[in-house]
């Protein structure tokens, strides 16, 4: 199929709409099927551009999934707080439900939070990567007022183990609530197998509600 007639975006304004709608495009991909499966060619064709002319508004697929962490660090951060802070009775299992709540609710966030260390961060620049990491950084404020209104035992250094755990854990199991076809229905064939089929968010919420028992004294 012949690619629809692309002019390159001119002033500062079109070159950002353009950015938009080619993370648009890799965000609708993401949520169809696993980040590893999709190929630069394939957002280029979902945005409506050669892949050749993708390339001149981002380095790499991975610059385009990292730009989509950022921005999904952010959403679910301000979510999380605004959950945090609606607890009536604050505690480690409440908390620890926030966390696990609203992460199982972001599939494609926990898929990008898994592919970040292991891929996203190796085939693009090194200032990609810094503006990436600030960024993460920068939304984590909200979540450490939040916990500092709810859990003032917590320190600074707990807050970041308390959220290192929680993406690092969320991003694995989501990989692994999520087989392929065969591998699903092969878990669910036979019994011995049931231990691999992970329900995310209870399985969560008890990790981090035994890690914040931890921390509190």
């Amino acid at each position: 199929m012949n690619q629809p007639e692309f002019q390159r975006a001119r002033s500062p304004e079109a070159k950002r709409l353009r950015e938009d709608a080619i993370l648009e495009a890799a965000r609708a991909l993401g949520v169809e099927r696993s980040i590893r499966d999709v190929t630069l060619t394939d957002i280029a064709a979902r945005a409506g551009m050669h892949k050749s002319a993708l390339l001149r508004y981002f380095e790499t697929r991975e610059e385009i999934f990292l730009r989509l962490t950022a921005a999904g660090w952010q959403e679910w951060s301000l979510a999380l707080a605004a959950r945090i802070r609606a607890i009536a009775e604050p505690g480690p299992a409440p908390v620890a439900e926030a966390f696990a709540a609203t992460l199982a609710r972001r599939g494609m966030f926990c898929d990008l939070l898994a592919q970040a260390p292991l891929n996203l961060e190796r085939n693009v620049s090194v200032g990609v990567v810094r503006d990436f990491k600030l960024a993460s950084l920068a939304a984590r404020q909200d979540i450490f007022a939040a916990l500092d209104e709810k859990l003032p035992s917590l320190d600074r250094d707990d807050g970041l183990d308390l959220i290192a755990t929680a993406v690092a854990v969320a991003g694995a199991f989501w990989q692994i609530a999520t087989p392929g076809p065969e591998i699903a229905a092969l878990y669910r064939s036979d019994p011995r197998l049931a231990h691999a089929v992970i329900d995310v968010e209870p399985r969560l919420a008890r990790i981090l509600t035994a890690t914040i028992k931890g921390m509190t004294p």
